[in-house]
């Protein structure tokens, strides 16, 4: 309420400490002529309003952390603030993994890009997880592609990578490694030390420490991990986890969610997907590539071969990971074979992965046999051994054949042999009898030392038939 101050001379306005309008006189206050109360009226409605004003800001507000002299927070950023920090429960992601066992890959990257929005991204290596893309877009929510450039890939591959681009309206994050490492690298070993000294070194600088770096911006990550890709290397892989091996952008343990949406499904089922959706594919696969990496690493398998027996083939499957995901690799080459031959076992006596090439016509060779075998000068049968680890999917995948082929040869002058060269004697295997990857097969000629390698991938009884009956 305003109250006018007129002086007998020239009149003057200010603003009074409690916000109402004033003039000043030097004889008498006078009423103002704009308005019918007294000043002793309108002094006892300032009081009022005073008094309400001070009962007011006694009461506190909810949940309200207690005012001080330095700052005045506003009562609902009090409240705001206090429910920001609210203690938040962490999420089980082994319950969640339980969870979504049976949902289909669209509703768990559907969960994933809900719950991590920005944060998360599709790892994407240019060949059939083309599929994470799909169904990411099928979802109608955004979502970010990353992918590995380790300057070794295929041209095909490049070539994929600007298609999928251009179909999806994308822009793919690429992650490049270190030059001074790879110089490094190239330059005390050469362009291909791989062949000789296992792929691991040269992954870690061309794809493990650039796949470090971009996840350390991520709290999550979409890969296309599925179980049938490698039984004996990725049979146990959930729907979901905790990061067992990389960190996220909070960093330590636990600071990054792994989402497997088609871990349970099967590769056929995949190329179902992609051809019903029309997705586009590199081009590779037309040519008998399935599981794609780099050039000098991958080549096509042949029909009936597993997808990663074309991928780093010079190595044993147990090496058939270049450390993107050894945190789900499955330790099955520790255990060792009981007394009795018919399966694997723990330290604690259970038995865990059953033995293979179990027949009647095999003879299970001990470390002395075979080592007896090789020496004999003048052998007076000829016989034919798998070097073979029980655990091997490559192995698995032989084993009927194999047998068959046991029957075959029964009472022919051919013995049949196995030789578990695994664990404790894959050292003795690879420097005595010519181990390279699994399984591999020898052929012990009659009346000759030397023994000889079966050179081929085929392993029907027909091609190794053909083989013994060349040799015998």
């Amino acid at each position: 309420m305003a109250l006018a101050v007129t002086s007998s001379s020239s009149p003057s306005t200010g603003i009074s400490g409690s916000g109402f309008p004033f003039s000043s006189s030097s004889s008498e206050l006078k009423a103002p002529q704009v308005c019918s109360f007294r000043l002793s009226d309108r002094l006892d409605v300032l009081s009022r309003a005073v008094k309400l004003s001070q009962r007011r800001c006694s009461v506190k507000p909810v949940n309200a952390e207690p005012k001080t002299n330095a700052s005045i927070v506003p009562i609902a950023t009090t409240i705001a603030a206090a429910e920001a920090v609210e203690k938040v429960e962490p999420e089980d992601y082994e319950r969640l993994a339980k969870e979504l066992e049976n949902a289909s890959p669209l509703e768990i990257i559907d969960r994933a890009l809900e719950k991590f929005g920005n944060d998360i991204a599709i790892a994407f290596s240019g060949a059939e997880d083309v599929a994470l893309i799909e169904y990411a877009r099928l979802t109608g929510r955004p979502f970010r592609v990353f992918s590995l450039d380790t300057g070794r890939l295929n041209p095909e591959t490049y070539q994929f990578f600007d298609t999928v681009e251009k179909q999806y309206g994308i822009r793919i994050e690429y992650m490049f490694p270190d030059a001074v490492e790879v110089q490094a690298l190239v330059r005390s070993k050469g362009l291909f030390s791989f062949y000789e000294d296992g792929h691991q070194e040269c992954c870690r600088v061309r794809k493990v420490r650039p796949l470090r770096r971009a996840l350390k911006g991520l709290r999550a990550w979409i890969t296309g991990q599925r179980k049938d890709q490698s039984p004996g290397t990725r049979s146990e892989i959930p729907v979901v986890q905790v990061d067992p091996v990389f960190e996220g952008m909070d960093g330590g343990i636990g600071s990054l969610v792994k989402w497997n949406p088609v871990a349970n499904v099967e590769g056929q089922d995949i190329w179902n997907f992609l051809r019903a959706m029309n997705v586009p594919v590199n081009s590779l696969h037309s040519q008998g590539y399935v599981s794609i990496g780099c050039e000098p690493c991958t080549r096509p398998v042949l029909p009936g071969q597993h997808e990663r027996e074309g991928r780093w083939w010079w190595e044993d499957a147990k090496a058939k990971e270049c450390g993107l995901h050894k945190g789900n690799i499955k330790e099955g080459n520790t255990a060792q074979l009981n007394g009795n031959g018919n399966g694997a076992l723990h330290a604690n006596g259970t038995e865990t992965v059953p033995d293979i090439f179990n027949s009647q016509n095999l003879v299970t060779l001990t470390r002395p046999g075979i080592e007896n075998l090789a020496r004999l000068e003048n052998r007076k049968e000829s016989w034919i051994v798998v070097l073979y680890a029980p655990w091997c999917p490559f192995c698995q995948a032989m084993e009927a054949s194999y047998v068959e082929l046991a029957e075959k040869l029964a009472g022919t002058g051919v013995k049949v042999g196995k030789f578990r060269a695994d664990g404790d004697q894959k050292e003795y295997a690879k420097q005595e009898l010519q181990l390279g990857s699994f399984p591999t097969i020898l052929f012990f000629p009659k009346g000759s030392s030397r023994p000889i390698k079966y050179p081929s991938e085929k392993r029907d009884v027909d091609s190794l038939m053909s083989f013994v009956t060349a040799l015998r």
